[in-house]
């Protein structure tokens, strides 16, 4: 799936832009930054104000979309000037969808690099700018390949590392992945965005942003989301909150996959070659209340996705298989937390998973949300968990680094950075090994799984 949006301007909104104007019912009034976090008076949110017509097109960082048209044109990489490219037929940006378009493209050869070019027009035809990418597919089920994924979380755009964005992303590159996988926390919504049009004006100033454009155009990427990029910190489907004033939970659940390339789940299974499939899981759509009482009945995944996960994972004959998880499934985790199956208020489907998992042969997980890397063990069943710590140091934090709890703990740095995975063959034999990058790529730890 090829995720496209056409654009008026090439670059956001200049730091220098308007802001707006919150307004509540005690009275005050609020001009937040637009990159710092908002402090809101205690009063109830009652207003939005804009300083132009154009309203949230016209703030700091946005990025304007505009009606036209869009195509794909790809092939197998092009080594010869006369190579030929298919291309998708010219289809309109969906302006409901921020003006977005995603092509899913067929007839795609396994374990093969493609070259893509997208070209725009205007609605009066007049052709627009052209962009060009790369991406490689996965190897086919019988092919032993050596694959290299690499795994983020939680970046905010008041945390940014680096003048053009966020230095995990060049970092990334220079390991050539074959894929990446973002757990959530992509964007956060909590502060700002109090309507539908500032959901989708996170997105516009997350993704203009250099470095995560470029890469973007040269990896294949799979998206998860959580609750900082669903709606709010720690949501559920039925939970209630003034505090996001005009926009829903529900607006949230449809914004996302108008944001990202996502298919017709939230939940999926990809495999990637013999030796690897990974399982990418939905914790918001279909989660019980967290103060609801623990029990058989009460349930993250819901009882559909647990079904399909459980056939898919028994059917699979993959020498590893690795469950992507937006939250952690075997912490440890704070006590003051109550949003993941390693908290004491889901315990019941937290049993219930691990002990499937810990039947498995080489299965481990792979975690987002904890704003610090940590690789743990469950004392219990033996369950291998990777979480791969926030994108940058700035947003590192939320454990101490010397509370080493050794009954789970094999490591543990409250760092930013990334998790990289490497499933490869020595001597025809199928490894899997996890490293854990600082935000320049540094190597800082390394774990064989099941060696």
């Amino acid at each position: 799936i090829l995720w496209t949006r056409l654009t008026l301007e090439a670059k956001p909104n200049p730091a220098s832009a308007p802001t707006l104007t919150f307004q509540y019912s005690g009275g005050e009034t609020l001009q937040p930054d637009l990159k710092k976090r908002p402090k809101h008076p205690p009063t109830r949110l009652n207003g939005i104000k804009y300083t132009t017509k154009g309203g949230v097109n016209d703030i700091r960082y946005a990025v304007p979309g505009v009606r036209g048209e869009v195509r794909v044109l790809y092939s197998a990489e092009i080594k010869e000037a006369k190579q030929s490219m298919k291309n998708t037929s010219w289809q309109a940006v969906d302006a409901k969808a921020d003006f977005t378009r995603q092509f899913k493209l067929t007839g795609l050869q396994p374990n093969t690099r493609y070259d893509v070019i997208v070209e725009t027009r205007g609605v009066d035809d007049v052709m627009g700018q052209k962009l060009s990418g790369q991406f490689k597919t996965a190897p086919a089920k019988g092919q032993a390949e050596r694959v290299v994924f690499t795994v983020s979380t939680g970046q905010t755009f008041r945390h940014q590392d680096s003048p053009d964005g966020f230095e995990i992303y060049p970092s990334i590159l220079k390991l050539k992945p074959s894929f990446f996988v973002h757990t959530g926390d992509i964007v956060y919504y909590d502060g700002l965005a109090k309507s539908k049009d500032l959901a989708h004006w996170h997105w516009q100033r997350m993704y203009s942003l250099p470095t995560n454009a470029d890469f973007h155009t040269k990896v294949a990427s799979y998206f998860i989301k959580d609750d900082h990029d669903t709606w709010k910190n720690d949501c559920w489907p039925a939970m209630e909150s003034r505090g996001m004033y005009q926009f829903t939970f529900k607006q949230g659940l449809k914004i996302f996959p108008q944001q990202v390339p996502m298919g017709d789940k939230t939940y999926r299974t990809v495999r990637w070659g013999k030796d690897l499939q990974i399982w990418m899981v939905e914790g918001r759509d279909f989660r019980s209340s967290n103060k609801a009482p623990d029990g058989p009945g009460k349930t993250i995944w819901g009882a559909e996705q647990k079904v399909w996960f459980k056939k898919t994972v028994a059917e699979s004959d993959a020498a590893y298989r690795v469950l992507i998880s937006p939250t952690p499934i075997v912490g440890p985790d704070r006590k003051s937390k109550h949003d993941n199956h390693s908290n004491v208020n889901f315990t019941h489907e937290g049993d219930e998973l691990r002990a499937f998992i810990a039947k498995q042969k080489n299965m481990v997980v792979v975690c987002g949300d904890r704003h610090w890397q940590y690789m743990s063990i469950h004392p219990k069943t033996g369950v291998r968990e990777y979480s791969c710590g926030p994108a940058s140091d700035q947003h590192a934090g939320g454990w101490k680094q010397n509370d080493f709890r050794k009954d789970y703990h094999k490591y543990l740095n409250v760092t930013g950075g990334f998790l990289s995975g490497t499933v490869e063959r020595q001597k025809d034999k199928p490894t899997l090994t996890f490293q854990w990058h600082d935000v320049k790529g540094k190597v800082l730890h390394t774990d064989v799984a099941f060696p």
